[in-house]
């Protein structure tokens, strides 16, 4: 299950142990119990850690590890976040879950996860803007150095486009999803207004003619305040100044002249991200495919600091015995002949006491 941005509270974390074992090698053990360690701090009594992502170790003063496990060690650091969200809220998703007959396996942080499956290792790495344009709300969110470093929720998506085209031309809002679904264009400079089309509207008894650019002119100005609004507080960090730019998705996000209108209004270079994946297509399906696949690649050293969460131990490899086979002791006789090989030799035989025969009557 993903949980979105605005209900998330993230804090910095650090966890720092002794070493266990007479070896000093760093276990399994020892992840998770530095990470118990950084989870040692006050939580509101209506907030509920989520999740606990390291971002690195430090073993005896070495920075910059990844994984720890086997090195030698006295002394393991770790420094990573803590992802906390409102108790009662997250109780409530989980119940509702269970009653449709299913159990949550993993509560995943939404942009966290959009972030990681979206964006290249690159764009990771020096700095991308990902804004996820969904129906109820639009989400920007920051990844650079690897690391989830900024997100912020703008209560206003897709169907508010919708409900701005119901309420200016008079119409149903199921009428006005498809007008922007099969009609619509985000950037008016792309259409035209001699191209019409008919729309029912409330109180008419026959059908308005309506052209492509005065539906165009709706969405743009919709959209145009969401992303003016998400460009407020990019400027307030700089994060337009990242070399990776914007990449658009979300199920508005797919409103054709989109990426036109963002690249205006950003100034930086603005991509679309649509799946890869045969039947999903659209960008629609961006945040349930990004939510299953992270979840499906979460690595080792996050399982571990998750077990100090949840209180889950993470499953170890099953050894596999093999069973010896039992060696039968056989005494050597020397060649044995074949009984194969005995009836080739008498047949052979009867067959010239036969031969030898015919030539004696022959001649008596």
């Amino acid at each position: 299950v993903g949980v979105p941005a605005n209900l998330l509270e993230v804090e910095d974390c650090q966890g720092m142990i002794a070493v266990s074992g007479e070896s000093k090698e760093i276990s399994n053990e020892d992840v998770r119990n530095v990470a118990s360690a950084a989870l040692v701090r006050s939580v509101p009594p209506e907030r509920q850690i989520i999740s606990i992502q390291p971002q690195e170790f430090t073993v005896d003063g070495f920075e910059g590890i990844k994984d720890p496990r086997g090195m030698i060690g006295v002394r393991l650091e770790m420094f990573g976040h803590v992802f906390t969200g409102p108790k009662t809220i997250l109780h409530n998703i989980r119940k509702c879950v269970e009653k449709a007959g299913l159990v949550v396996a993993e509560m995943v942080i939404a942009p966290l996860a959009l972030t990681e499956t979206i964006l290249s290792d690159g764009e990771k790495d020096f700095g991308t803007i990902v804004i996820d344009v969904g129906g109820g709300q639009t989400t920007t969110a920051v990844m650079h150095d690897k690391q989830l470093k900024f997100t912020h929720v703008n209560q206003e998506g897709g169907e508010f486009v919708t409900k701005d085209i119901s309420t200016v031309l008079n119409t149903s809002f199921n009428n006005a999803e498809a007008l922007k679904i099969n009609y619509g264009d985000a950037y008016p400079a792309r259409t035209s207004a001699s191209e019409e089309f008919p729309v029912d509207v409330i109180g008419k008894s026959e059908p308005v003619k309506i052209d492509e650019r005065y539906l165009s002119e709706i969405i743009e100005a919709r959209m145009e305040q969401i992303f003016n609004k998400s460009k407020e507080v990019l400027e307030e960090i700089d994060a337009l100044e990242l070399p990776g730019g914007v990449v658009l998705t979300g199920g508005a996000a797919s409103i054709p002249g989109i990426v036109d209108l963002a690249q205006e209004i950003f100034g930086v270079t603005v991509k679309l991200y649509v799946p890869n994946h045969m039947g999903l297509r659209n960008p629609v399906f961006t945040n349930v495919i990004s939510i299953v696949d992270y979840s499906a690649n979460l690595n080792e050293v996050y399982q571990l600091a998750k077990g100090a969460v949840t209180g889950e131990v993470m499953p170890t490899e099953q050894s596999v015995v093999y069973q010896q086979e039992t060696n039968y002791e056989t005494t050597y006789d020397g060649p044995q002949e074949s009984p194969l090989a005995q009836d080739e030799e008498t047949s052979d035989e009867g067959f010239v006491n036969k031969v030898k025969g015919f030539f004696s009557n022959i001649f008596e």
